[in-house]
């Protein structure tokens, strides 16, 4: 039996909330085989994408909990929005239950108020998990078991990596770093671009080059067992054009101070909403 199949109709994953972050792992766990009769979707208005996935798979969302004692509830709703959720879904949670978060913001805390001592685990995924790429932290309270810990990496595995961490303080650190990550690759395509057209490229050829530059050297690194410094030095010949460039990246104002400045800034905002 793998993991996936412990979950039944009697005994279901919950998911509440069927956005884009719901909506992608509901789309890795019936591609990885999880019977769509284990799962029940709770949400009274899910996006037209989810719509359609929901359709096809054959599931109906619910506006409301439903009367069943779930073995994992896991909870997808927008923070602005958990405190009128959660008491809902307390009838939802019993002895063998596992509350998973994938909500930032919300502590382990937060959720022991609401639902007693009960299995929590607090992730925070990315959003390259709709492609099926992405990697999620995650860190649970003393009450899950190893079995739970299983059944919970097994989940997030469908939508990519998955990394535990011991301190849920690093949750803030894995916000800065992986989850707001795709945003500054996302920028870096638009500076590339920006670049490009300062140099003569019209905008459509300078968002080409940028966007398949990036796209084929994410690639290269995910299919690569060498480490990016590697990769980096195999693209640079002394005194080429490579070089010419890192030697500004890679000065004291350049790339790596920059960075250590944005995620520093992202993991303190990343603290004060969990505060």
């Amino acid at each position: 039996m793998t993991n996936l199949d412990s979950l039944t109709s009697d005994s279901p994953l919950v998911l509440v909330g069927a956005g884009k972050m719901g909506g992608a792992l509901l789309s890795g766990w019936l591609a990885s085989g999880l019977d769509r009769n284990a799962v029940v979707v709770v949400d009274p208005s899910p996006p037209a994408d989810s719509v359609a996935l929901l359709d096809t798979a054959g599931i109906r969302p619910l506006a409301a909990a439903p009367d069943v004692t779930a073995a994992v509830v896991l909870v997808a709703v927008k923070p602005q929005i958990m405190a009128s959720v959660l008491p809902g879904l307390k009838p939802l949670v019993g002895p063998g239950t596992v509350v998973l978060s994938i909500a930032a913001g919300k502590t382990i805390a937060s959720f022991e108020q609401a639902f007693g001592d009960v299995p929590v685990v607090r992730t925070i995924p990315n959003t390259p998990a709709q492609v099926g790429r992405g990697i999620t932290a995650a860190v649970a309270n003393t009450r899950v078991t190893a079995a739970q810990r299983d059944l919970v990496t097994a989940l997030l595995s469908a939508v990519g990596e998955v990394a535990w961490l011991d301190d849920e303080g690093l949750i803030d650190v894995a916000t800065a770093i992986s989850g707001s990550g795709p945003a500054y690759v996302f920028h870096f395509v638009e500076c590339l671009a920006a670049a490009g057209e300062r140099l003569g490229l019209s905008p459509e050829l300078a968002g080409r080059f940028a966007r398949a530059t990036v796209e084929g050297a994410g690639e290269l690194l995910y299919q690569s067992d060498l480490s990016p410094a590697e990769l980096r030095k195999n693209v640079t010949s002394p005194g080429g054009t490579t070089a010419a460039a890192l030697a500004v990246l890679q000065a004291e104002d350049g790339l790596v101070p920059l960075m250590v400045r944005a995620t520093a800034e992202a993991k303190r905002r990343s603290e004060e909403l969990s505060g």
